[in-house]
């Protein structure tokens, strides 16, 4: 029995397919695959014919070598799960998802783009509505799974994918073996975005002999720090085809993605941490619904790295609604590595004096500025200003700033509360576990699904923004909840539902105060996800503050972020050589230019030093706002440690539409002579450079030549 096809949509530059098996024409997968293969695609083989096989009593015979990938996957309380030892593994292939029946399918034209809308129904009353849309200007698709109960009695939910996509590789007609390959990114406190390539073969992901039993990766994150361990995104790469399929999840909270194989393709699926997983469940009642956290998937006749450029498309839209300040990507200064949590009125004001014609925009104070029940880092929860440091009030500062040119900025980390204040005795609106107030380290968590809580801090944050004339807010958040808390049905749903809050009053931030530019800061990455990016104008790329892997990290986040939006520090200090403030300051390109440190102990030559690379990155910045330019592309040769980084690296930025170009390049230990990189196509000549040693760069023949020391780094611009 062949795989037919039910509907076939081309949309943008992808083949969309759905597909049924012949003698099921109900059960419907999804099929993805670059517009420029269609014509590679092939038919799968029908039946296994390994000796193993074809030596079973032939009453078990023939076997099935594929099966289609049901396009949602959905796990009912009381329903048996699926066999051949899923168990523990996955809760997918159940029979509530097997008895999931095609109910119709919709295509809806709207002013933003294209809508396919999958209708599915069983008879236990449940009804799930698979939404694949791409809007114009984007390359990677959204999905949308909402499950609802249609009747009479109550209907658990113990598991429910945003995405299911299945038939990986439709470009082989066997089990592809030694050609698929998962790509992933870890990520760890200051050490964000760690690649992580494995072949199915070493994930132990090859199908079964006989295709009974499963095999199954599934990873994720629990609690309320969504990178925390690893970045919500996988992508499968055929790298025979030279076609790589990519996803990622926009959540705030706990979730999970599942490589699946039990037949000779895989699946990929992601969504809502389920039961086993991530302590959720959620009970519907007839005529209720729940819709998962929306899911973006990409194919493309390319790699990783490409795939990843495309799954960063749908940020755009919410880049184009930020403050108009954000336009020109202003330079901020931080001041936490200057003060170390000890910010007064009289420093902020030498610092301003200091920064007056940089090119600094924003100055931002950070953790200290509020009374403090003892002498505590991080000490907080009533967020009153603290008159020991801060005699005048906030407003006199903010205003001091701004007559010297800078738009103030301030730190909160709103979401928590800390011992000490009267905060910490409101223990009924924390979040609770076990029926005790959830306490992490020296932490309590306020509890965003009470009025109350949004009440409390719409006057102690958003009024003390308005009334203090502060610009700019950055927003910390400095532990994870874990597996969830207290709430009317499970710990994973109640977690949900707080941070289906926590976002509602970042939107209620971005509505009382429109012109407020908001920086995401979760001990640095651990909120580079999409829900708190497309809220946000700029996130914290790290706390990676002095440390030499910083260019490191800041270029692997240019895989899931636009570097517009992904916030460098360079902490300068007066010790510094104009080799060191070079290496510093040439990783901020990498993305948006944050500095810290004794700016107002530095010599007049390292001060000229840092207002020049200032100016520069000012000149340079249509480039890393430019809708045309290419994505940022890297060269590197690394060895494994970062807190030890040997080799080098180079990142390329390219706007073809200007035909203006920069590199910027970094040597670590034990990096080489030289460094040489292949420039895009065209005449280049050098046009600047920030380096304590300019003019040793050279270009012949098409290739950029920079000579390497230890621990050096700069900039090469070019036209």
């Amino acid at each position: 029995m062949p795989i037919l096809i039910h509907s076939e949509f081309t949309l943008g530059d992808t083949l969309v397919r759905y597909q049924v098996p012949a003698d099921a024409p109900d059960c419907i997968g999804l099929l993805l695959a670059p517009l420029e293969k269609h014509g590679d695609i092939l038919t799968p083989r029908e039946h296994l014919d390994a000796p193993c096989v074809t030596a079973l009593p032939s009453r078990w015979l023939p076997l099935r070598a594929w099966e289609v990938d049901p396009l949602v996957q959905v796990h009912l309380r009381g329903q048996p799960g699926a066999p051949a030892f899923a168990g523990g593994r996955t809760m997918r292939g159940g029979a509530a998802t097997q008895q999931l029946k095609l109910k119709r399918q919709d295509r809806e034209t709207t002013a933003s783009g294209t809508i396919i809308r999958t209708t599915l129904a069983n008879a236990s009353g449940l009804e799930c509505v698979h939404e694949l849309e791409l809007r114009t200007g984007e390359t990677a698709f959204r999905v949308r799974t909402s499950a609802r109960n249609t009747g009479s009695a109550p209907l658990t939910l113990e598991m429910l994918s945003s995405f299911s996509l299945g038939g990986l590789t439709p470009f082989a007609t066997d089990d592809a073996p030694g050609r698929l390959h998962v790509h992933r990114l870890r990520s760890a406190w200051s050490a964000e975005g760690r690649h992580v390539e494995q072949s199915l073969e070493d994930l132990q992901l090859e199908r079964s002999w006989s295709g009974y039993g499963i095999a199954c990766e599934r990873f994720g994150q629990l609690g309320s720090m969504p990178v925390n361990g690893w970045f919500p995104l996988v992508a499968v790469e055929d790298r025979a085809a030279g076609v790589t399929w990519g996803a990622r999840l926009a959540t705030p909270g706990s979730w999970q993605m599942e490589l699946f194989r039990r037949q000779d393709q895989l699946a990929i699926a992601g969504g809502q941490a389920d039961r086993e997983f991530g302590h959720w469940w959620k009970t519907l009642a007839p005529g209720e619904s729940f819709t998962g956290p929306e899911a973006w998937v990409t194919v493309t006749a390319g790699g990783f790295d490409d795939a990843c450029a495309r799954l960063t498309t749908p940020l755009r839209a919410a880049l184009a609604t930020q403050p108009a300040t954000e336009r020109a990507c202003p330079v901020i200064f931080n001041e936490w590595c200057y003060s170390w949590g000890n910010p007064t009125h009289d420093n902020l004001l030498a610092l301003a004096d200091r920064l007056q014609g940089s090119g600094v925009r924003y100055l931002v104070i950070d953790d200290g500025w509020a009374e403090r029940p003892g002498d505590g880092i991080q000490q907080n929860g009533d967020w009153i200003v603290d008159r020991r440091r801060f005699p005048q009030g906030l407003l006199a500062t903010a205003d001091a700033l701004r007559e010297r040119g800078f738009i103030p900025g301030i730190w909160f980390e709103f979401e928590v509360v800390t011992a000490g204040s009267k905060a910490w005795d409101e223990t009924a609106h924390h979040l609770h576990r076990d029926g005790q107030p959830l306490q992490i380290g020296p932490r309590r968590f306020w509890d965003f699904r009470d009025p109350w809580v949004h009440d409390f801090l719409a006057d102690r944050v958003i009024r003390l923004l308005k009334d203090n004339h502060l610009g700019y807010l950055k927003v910390d958040y400095n532990d994870t909840l874990g597996l969830g808390h207290d709430g009317a049905e499970s710990p994973g749903e109640a977690l949900r539902q707080h941070l289906d809050g926590v976002l509602a009053f970042f939107d209620r931030l971005r509505r009382e105060l429109p012109d407020l530019v908001i920086e995401n800061c979760s001990s640095g990455g651990h909120r580079l996800e999409p829900c708190f990016l497309s809220r946000t104008a700029m996130s914290s790329f790290s706390d990676a503050h002095e440390s030499p892997d910083i260019p490191i990290i800041a270029a692997n986040l240019h895989r899931v972020l636009s570097p517009r939006q992904s916030q460098i520090w360079a902490v300068l200090r007066p010790t510094d050589s104009l080799q060191r403030l070079s290496y510093s300051l040439a990783a901020t390109f990498l993305g948006r230019m944050c500095l810290s440190g004794d700016v107002a102990a530095l010599s007049p030559e390292a001060m000229d030093f840092v207002r020049s690379a200032i100016g520069l990155y000012d000149q340079l910045v249509p480039i890393l706002t430019s809708p045309d330019a290419a994505p940022p592309r890297r060269i590197a040769n690394l060895g494994p440690s970062w807190q030890h980084p040997t080799g080098h690296q180079a990142v390329i930025f390219h706007d073809p539409s200007t035909r203006r170009a920069f590199v910027v390049w970094h040597a670590f230990a034990d990096p080489g002579e030289s460094l040489t990189i292949e420039l895009p196509a065209g005449p280049w000549k050098i046009t600047g450079e920030l380096s304590d040693q300019p003019g040793r760069a050279t270009i012949t023949d098409g290739r950029l030549n920079v000579p390497l020391r230890p621990f050096s780094g700069g900039l090469v611009v070019l036209a």
